[in-house]
């Protein structure tokens, strides 16, 4: 099972960062062979101090206050988990099972690099042999799998809905944690509800595509890398065009792609744009944990699910136990704990009722069919919290099946994900936004920005000194979001900054890459310009509200 949190990295001029049980670092210097089999970290600024244990409660405790959140800029909530499962694309790690079998180098660097080419979707591809078991038997189309059905609330849920779940092992063999553990090539995918069924849609869109070009005449090993070749290039525009500008400065995002990059793997200066990316821990530990900030505490999930349905306003928990890896898909688990219980329950796949309802998740009036906007009657759709400095409140919670925990020993502190996050970045000696913001040559926030800022998290509890300490030395990910906080709710002059240029990054260094061909424009959208995720969607599931939203609304 995939991790979020390692307990070592191998940052590339270092050595290996292990760390114990208590947070101590130390590092040491790797083999040659464990430094290619290891996944490759990059430190882009200066070591930054560490960060006592009082001012990392205190600011986790401030970020996961109970306050009220700002919704603006109104973003659809579907994009805050478009963001995890491109976290989960950019640091899968496809040789993990080839750990003590036979690999040239050029697959170990390709495998063990951050590239935007949905290998946690496709693996290693359905010719190999760990992984043709993602696939149909013609090696072609990917595998969905079927729901349960309950009788709650109505017959309508009471039926199997095919193809709207993930495929799962399955068998009476094992655990029933085993038998709920998804068939796809990145486990992450199931630890949120929403992530889930945000993979499922982009492996019918795969298939999707498949059932397009084999009335080409291609078949097939052909049909399969013409068809994986098209998907990843219209997955790659849709983040340039239509991701990264909902959740940074688009100006930053049009510098970047426009101009290229000027600070990480600088093509001529450091770096010839063919070696494999490495991924900047700046990154991977802070500007990119954005998203928990856009977490909603509760959504309006379907016909069931709503704050108008007979099952009530679906809660963040919820989206957590509805799946295999986090959860038991038990609707009677209270607690966290309980969704640690990896027996609990009778059921081995998603309940029918939880389908996903996509017009709820994102805007399809962007794409002119207001056929498929969300009914407002029966709870509306969702959006994004504003990226600011407040996490809700469940975040203080996390089951440990999201942080690989199960069966394991740990504080209750260590379920906070902010705790979790600030932490992790003080054992890394993380550069502070500070360090950065000097960097990148921008203008850095004040002290007042960073002790008040626009309405998120208010610190309380530091003694002088330590207030003096946060201003002077604020940890990155705190940083990042108090400026996109006092900004325009996106990211800014640091977070922006490093989130546009890694996403360039690991798009050119992908083997199929829109960077290094810049004359292609994609063909599954309305015109030769646009392909947003609403058009993928659409696509997916042939336009069609009934594919969309499965359980349909409310009758009379």
């Amino acid at each position: 099972m995939k991790r979020h949190v390692r307990d070592s990295f191998f940052v590339v001029g270092e050595g290996v960062l292990e760390f114990d049980d208590r947070g101590e670092a130390s590092t040491r210097q790797p083999s040659t062979l464990e430094e290619l089999r290891r996944f490759r970290f990059s430190r882009l600024g200066p070591k930054g101090p560490r960060t006592d244990e009082e001012i990392r409660v205190a600011l986790a405790s401030a970020i996961t206050a109970a306050v009220p959140q700002a919704d603006e800029p109104a973003v659809p909530a579907g994009f805050t988990y478009l963001g995890q499962f491109v976290d989960h694309d950019l640091t899968m790690d496809r040789t993990d099972t080839q750990l003590g079998q036979d690999v040239n180098l050029d697959e170990l660097l390709q495998g063990r690099s951050p590239a935007l080419d949905l290998d946690s979707v496709y693996g290693r591809g359905p010719r190999d042999k760990d992984d043709q078991v993602f696939y149909d038997q013609d090696g072609v189309k990917l595998k969905t799998g079927t729901t349960t059905p309950v009788p709650f609330p109505d017959e309508g849920t009471n039926v199997p809905f095919e193809g709207f779940d993930l495929p799962r092992r399955g068998g009476t063999a094992g655990t029933a944690a085993d038998r709920r553990l998804p068939l796809i090539p990145d486990a992450r995918n199931d630890e949120n509800l929403v992530v889930a069924q945000t993979h499922l849609a982009f492996i019918r869109f795969h298939n999707r595509v498949v059932d397009e070009l084999a009335l080409t005449g291609l078949s097939g090993e052909r049909l399969f890398r013409a068809a994986k070749e098209l998907v990843v290039r219209h997955y790659q525009w849709m983040l340039k065009t239509d991701f990264l500008p909902r959740v940074v400065d688009p100006a930053i995002v049009d510098d970047v792609f426009t101009n290229g990059r000027r600070f990480f793997e600088v093509p001529g200066k450091y770096y010839n744009r063919d070696n494999s990316p490495t991924m900047p821990i700046e990154f991977s530990v802070a500007s990119y944990r954005f998203g928990h900030s856009q977490v909603r505490g509760a959504y309006q999930w379907n016909r069931v699910f709503n704050s108008t349905g007979p099952g009530g306003i679906a809660s963040l928990f919820a989206l957590f136990t509805f799946t295999g890896v986090a959860g038991n898909f038990d609707p009677s688990s209270q607690t966290p704990a309980d969704l640690d219980d990896v027996d609990r329950g009778p059921i081995f796949t998603l309940p029918s009722n939880w389908i996903a309802d996509f017009r709820r998740l994102y805007d399809f009036t962007e794409a002119e069919r207001d056929d498929l906007a969300a009914p407002q009657e029966f709870g509306g759709g969702n959006v994004t919290k504003r990226i600011d400095t407040l996490l809700v409140n469940p975040l203080t919670q996390l089951p440990a099946g999201t942080f690989g925990g199960r069966g394991t020993t740990f504080r209750e502190i260590e379920r906070n994900l902010a705790f979790r996050n600030l932490s992790r970045a003080s054992m890394m000696e993380l550069a502070t936004g500070q360090q950065l913001a000097e960097l990148f040559g921008v203008e850095p926030l004040t002290a007042e920005q960073i002790l008040t800022g626009n309405g998120g998290a208010v610190v309380e509890g530091l003694s002088q000194e330590q207030r003096a300490k946060l201003v002077a030395e604020t940890p990155l990910w705190f940083y990042v979001l108090r400026e996109a906080e006092v900004g325009v709710g996106r990211l800014g002059g640091v977070g922006g900054r490093i989130t546009a240029e890694v996403f360039h990054r690991a798009i050119e260094g992908s083997r199929i890459s829109i960077v290094r061909s810049p004359y292609w424009r994609p063909t599954l959208g309305p015109d030769a310009s646009t392909f947003r995720m609403v058009d993928l969607l659409l696509f997916a599931f042939e336009g069609k509200a009934d594919l969309l939203n499965p359980l349909g609304d409310p009758q009379g």
